[in-house]
This record gives structure tokens, C-alpha cells and sequence, in this order.
């Protein structure tokens, strides 16, 4: 058995997903006249009580696009320094914005309304970039699916608000803090600016991320995806993916979040093992003993049957998912 706990993206259609897929009615998106994708645009933007919502083929696309339309040429990006769009996203940031950043250390990767106060540039300060955009990650890849508390966000937002600068969400796993708190979703639509979620991961469909914003904002992010070629036709087969996976593969994510948990433990006991980050939802990160190489303990655990990945000096990933079930569980128990 070969378990593969690289990323949550690995997931494959499930075979009611496969069968919404196959039913679909599709048209040509790049007209507008794909009802399948209009009605995901519209389904999502109605549960974030925003106005509209723009399907793409990617989380990297829909935060990029959300920065090309915030920012400008001499203008910059606020945003924790181990950010998926920092990272992540080729330089993307400084290559479709021609924007700068400034760069946060936060816990767990979750930055607070202190730090960003004293971070935006002087509006008048003609020898410095200007800030226009703050950018949140939720949940925080780099901090091992850690999450925001809402009140903190609120808090970012007042701060916004008051130096006028956009507020950005890169939620690529939001509905893994949502599962977690039960924040309402309209509540993250009156808090930010722009949203970018993802279909790909933990809700396992097999592509596509949502950009949500005003109708104006989605439609200059609409000229900017056909300018990066992000146009596509009948794409209503991805979008009832989409539609299956917000229907019946939110909920669900506690199962993933329990596994996680579980997982921690096992690992916990392995003496290559340090440290453990705290696990809020569906990721774990390893801290390994001092001198031991991050890519060796990966290759290790891929000959006992379980696929990681090397996430930086001495730290391992694994993420569970929609395909890693309670079986595969008590059978790597067995073998580590």
C-alpha cells in the first residue's frame, strides 16, 4: 500500500462528483453562456454575501488576479513573509503588478493589526512604495493549517479601512477554519475586499479556484485572467465539480482535521521526531532532530508506504484528505 499524504491536492473525483461532472450542461464561458459556470460564480458569491465571483483555473491565478487589480506599478503588498504569494506564486506579485512587498514575520504565519499599522507606508512619502493591498493567508500553509481568530481579522480590517488600503484573503483552505469556528460566510465577504478559495484541495474537486469581489472589481479581474489566457469554454464539468464539492465535502473536513490529529500522535513517538506543530486542521508539519535531513526522512517514510514532502530545513509535511481514510490510518499505525 502506498499512502500519499504529499498534499491535499491529490484527491480524485469521487463517483457522484464524476456523475455531477458527466450531467452537466456546458456552454462557452469566454461568452458567458456556460450556465454550469455561472451558476457556481453565483452559488458562491450568494454564500459569501458578495457581489460576484469569477471561476479560474487556480488559487495562484485568482490571488494574482487580485493583486493585478489592487495594485499598481510602484505600489505594494503587505504580507507574512512565508505567504503562498510570496513563496509560491513564481514572483507573480512583482511580474503582473510590477508591485513590490513588505514582507511580515507572524505567528504561525497569522499577522495582527499592530504589525500592519506600523508597516503601511506614509501616503505622502515620495521616496518610499505605496501601500494598497494587505493579504491574509487562511489557513496558513506554512504554519500548519493554522488559523485565524475572526476578532483579530476585524481588527486588520479596521486598520485597512482607516489608511485605505484593499484587504486581500488568500483562503486556498478556508473552509478548513470555517469547519473549525463556524464563522458565518458572509461574515469574511463584509471583512475583506477580495476572496480567493480553492476547490482543489480539502473539498477535492479536481481543479478550479473563486475569485469574490464587487461586480466591478470581478470585472476588471475577467480582462486580466483573458489577458494571462485564464479565458476557457466548456468548463461546466469542472464548475459541477465545484458545485458537488460546496454540497457535500465541507463538513466532512472534521474527518480530515481528526485524521491529522491522529497522525500527530503517531509521529509524536518516532525518534527522529522533535517537535510538532500545533495541528488546528488537515496539516502537519515535522520538526526533525537536529542534523537529520528533511528529504532522507521523506525517502524513508516512502519506502514504509506513506508520500511527504521536504518542507524546508529539518521539516516534513503531510496533509490529509478526502482519499486518506480511517483504514490506510490504522494500517500506518501498524507500520510505524
Amino acid at each position: 500500500m502506498m499512502i500519499d499524504l504529499r498534499s491535499d491536492t491529490v484527491t480524485r473525483p469521487t463517483p457522484a462528483m464524476k456523475e455531477a461532472m458527466w450531467s452537466a450542461s456546458v456552454g462557452d464561458d469566454v461568452y458567458g453562456e456556460d450556465p454550469t459556470v455561472n451558476a457556481l460564480e453565483q452559488k458562491v458569491a450568494n454564500m459569501f454575501g458578495m457581489e460576484k465571483a469569477l471561476f479560474c483555473a487556480s488559487g495562484t491565478m485568482t490571488n494574482q488576479l487580485a493583486i493585478r487589480v489592487h495594485c499598481e506599478p510602484g505600489s505594494d503588498v503587505i504580507c507574512e513573509k512565508d505567504s503562498h504569494i510570496y513563496l509560491y506564486e513564481g514572483g507573480g506579485v512583482m511580474v503582473n503588478a510590477q508591485a513590490s512587498v513588505r514582507l511580515l514575520t507572524g505567528d504561525k504565519g497569522r499577522l495582527n493589526a499592530g504589525q500592519i499599522a506600523e508597516t503601511i507606508s506614509p501616503e505622502n512619502d515620495i521616496h518610499n512604495t505605496y501601500t494598497r493591498l494587505v493579504s491574509l493567508e487562511n489557513t496558513m500553509n506554512k504554519g500548519g493549517g493554522s488559523y485565524y481568530d475572526f476578532d483579530e481579522i476585524l481588527k486588520i480590517q479596521k486598520v485597512c479601512n482607516e489608511r485605505r488600503v484593499a484587504l486581500h484573503l488568500d483562503g486556498a483552505r478556508l473552509f478548513n477554519a470555517i469547519v473549525e469556528t463556524n464563522t458565518p460566510l458572509k461574515d469574511y465577504g463584509q471583512a475583506f475586499d477580495s476572496i480567493s478559495i480553492c476547490l482543489s484541495k480539502g473539498l477535492g474537486c479536481p481543479v478550479g479556484s473563486l475569485l469574490l469581489g464587487t461586480e466591478a472589481f470581478i470585472h476588471k479581474a475577467l480582462r486580466f485572467r483573458k489577458m494571462m489566457g485564464g479565458g476557457w469554454r466548456q468548463a461546466g464539468m469542472l464548475a459541477a465539480a465545484g458545485i458537488y464539492a460546496l454540497d457535500h465535502h465541507v463538513e466532512r473536513l472534521k474527518d480530515d482535521h481528526r485524521r491529522a490529529l491522529a497522525l500527530a500522535e503517531l509521529f509524536s513517538r518516532q525518534p527522529e521526531v522533535s517537535y510538532i506543530y500545533p495541528v488546528q486542521t488537515n496539516i502537519v508539519i515535522l520538526k526533525l532532530q537536529d542534523g537529520l535531513d528533511a528529504q532522507a526522512y521523506v525517502d524513508s517514510l516512502a519506502k514504509r508506504g506513506v508520500l511527504a514532502i521536504d518542507f524546508g530545513k529539518n521539516l516534513v509535511r503531510l496533509v490529509t484528505h478526502l482519499d486518506f481514510s480511517d483504514d490506510q490510518l490504522n494500517w500506518l499505525s501498524d507500520q510505524l
